[in-house]
């Protein structure tokens, strides 16, 4: 990733940019913003057939991508095997995006052990795989670049029913927090995208357990985050603003901007508006199980 000339700003024209989770949802949007920026992209996913039709949609519209393949991150050999191939042909890379993830949600006795380690492999481990094996070469090239790692409001914030997936957002927060002073000595800019609703196709498929997605009163629940939810093209906009001005949190929507700086002035009213959050969830999954 290449200065511009201005302290804390950059741009991604020309740049190596690996981006994660590329076949639908936050992260299509990223890597279809990132090739209308200029990117040369490294693109992956699980999902064969989307990433072949985000593949088509940025070359049909004139944009680059070096290499690409479907794999799944929670496969360390999978992984090293990418990256091998990857820097063979084109070397390290400017910029390396972790934004594949997955979701489930529940109270700590309906969840199983495999949501648990569900949420960890993909949204913890994942990432790590990314990182062990494209970031060491860029320290190696000594070029600089970014490294950016979508967490979450989760990740921030005792949200109610979301002990698994907190786990998994809390860590790869403190992940970012400690490389992001790590990788300053090698030029390395680290960024922690803390995305709250977003209207992705997560949202009507995040497993919602112990709990009847069909119930009018989960319904409900679920338009209103629908409602609240911005579009993932907004979140990749906020994306490469907060990349571009080297922001290290990157907010993409003011209520989590808010409400982070609510509960960390506030810790007393936060502790008693998150106990009422929790009790109210408490009492619909109660309502629905009666």
């Amino acid at each position: 990733m290449r200065g511009n000339g201005r302290p804390g700003r950059r741009t991604l024209r020309d740049a190596k940019v690996l981006i994660t989770g590329a076949a639908s949802g936050i992260g299509r949007s990223t890597a279809l913003a990132a090739a209308a920026a200029g990117a040369e992209l490294v693109l992956t996913d699980i999902n064969a057939t989307g990433l072949d039709a985000t593949v088509a949609d940025i070359r049909s519209a004139g944009g680059v991508v070096l290499i690409t393949e479907a794999f799944d991150i929670t496969d360390y050999d999978a992984v090293t095997a990418f990256a091998e191939k990857v820097h063979a042909e084109h070397g390290s890379l400017d910029v390396v995006m972790n934004v594949a993830g997955t979701s489930a949600w529940g109270t700590v006795e309906n969840l199983e052990h495999k949501h648990w380690r569900r949420m960890v492999d993909v949204n913890l481990m994942g990432p790590i795989h990314v990182i062990e094996n494209f970031v060491p070469p860029m320290v190696r090239a000594g070029k600089g670049g970014s490294l950016v790692n979508v967490s979450s409001a989760a990740g921030l914030l005792a949200l109610p029913w979301h002990a698994a997936y907190s786990a998994s957002k809390y860590g790869i927060r403190g992940v970012s927090e400690v490389l992001r002073f790590d990788l300053d000595q090698h030029g390395i800019s680290v960024h922690l995208v803390v995305p709250g609703a977003v209207d992705t196709p997560l949202v009507h498929s995040v497993e919602l357990v112990g709990v009847d997605r069909e119930s009018p009163r989960i319904q409900r629940l679920t338009k209103s985050f629908t409602k609240h939810a911005v579009s993932p093209d907004h979140v990749a906009a906020s994306i490469l603003r907060g990349v571009t001005r080297n922001r290290f949190l990157i907010y993409t929507s003011f209520d989590i901007r808010f409400g982070y700086w609510w509960a960390r002035k506030f810790a007393l009213p936060y502790e008693i508006v998150m106990r009422r959050a929790s009790a109210r969830f408490s009492r619909l999954l109660a309502a629905q199980s009666s």
